[in-house]
């Protein structure tokens, strides 16, 4: 198993955020700050994995979305 996949993300017991833009419909990706980086989640399945990332990597993506480099993933 990768240490950046943890398959129950309840157990890092993190504080977990969200966009102010997500609905509540439950379709919102959810951060928390761990001791590893950043751990990201799909709020509809809390205790499902999370996906943990550097905070380099972490920064690398706010960079693409700031450019609009993920624009043709949310038609």
């Amino acid at each position: 198993m990768s240490q950046h996949i943890v398959p129950n993300a309840s157990t890092l017991g993190a504080t977990w955020v969200k966009a102010r833009k997500s609905g509540g419909d439950g379709d919102c990706v959810e951060f928390a700050q761990v001791p590893q980086g950043v751990a990201v989640r799909h709020s509809k399945a809390p205790n499902g994995p999370a996906l943990v990332f550097t905070p380099s990597e972490i920064a690398a993506w706010v960079d693409g979305a700031r450019n609009g480099e993920w624009e043709a993933f949310t038609a």
